[in-house]
């Protein structure tokens, strides 16, 4: 069984993704907020990574930011161990319509601080909302709220165009 036939639901969001991220305080007060590309590659099944995710994120005053995310897979997940995070992501067994995707990570280096995520894809697979709930010594810190619309499901062209 290949790598996209064991992860079904993380195959439905492979492709390119526009969003806009929201962050908010423990007071709910918006403190940031930018817009993203996300490219959520599904590679061969023989790849060291075999899901593979680039975010680019662009703020309104013209700061930009890319960040990669490779991760291998393995007991039902994928998980990821670079410079910026260390954790897992899985399907929410307990949803019976196969929606949702929970994730798990901890900032490497700063272990007082770790993040839970949960992914919600529509039926059509068009649009996807994602939160995240940031917590610090076992306290909100801070929510981060995204909307997302998929642009194609052939990111390998977009991917072509931008180089």
């Amino acid at each position: 069984m290949g790598f996209r036939e064991e992860m079904p639901l993380l195959a439905r969001h492979e492709g390119v993704w526009d969003g806009v991220y929201s962050y908010f305080n423990d007071k709910d007060e918006l403190i940031d907020q930018h817009s993203s590309r996300l490219f959520c590659r599904i590679l061969d099944d023989d790849a060291e990574f075999p899901y593979h995710q680039t975010n680019h994120y662009s703020w309104a005053d013209g700061r930009t930011e890319i960040r990669d995310f490779p991760a291998c897979y393995r007991d039902g997940r994928i998980w990821w161990d670079n410079d910026l995070i260390k954790g897992w992501a899985a399907p929410v067994a307990l949803d019976e319509r196969g929606r949702t995707m929970m994730l798990y990570w901890q900032r490497t280096g700063d272990p007082s601080l770790y993040l839970y995520e949960m992914i919600q894809i529509s039926d059509n697979g068009q649009n996807r909302c994602r939160t995240w709930h940031w917590i610090r010594n076992g306290k909100l810190e801070t929510r981060t709220a995204i909307q997302e619309r998929v642009v194609t499901r052939d990111w390998r062209s977009l991917e072509a165009r931008s180089d």
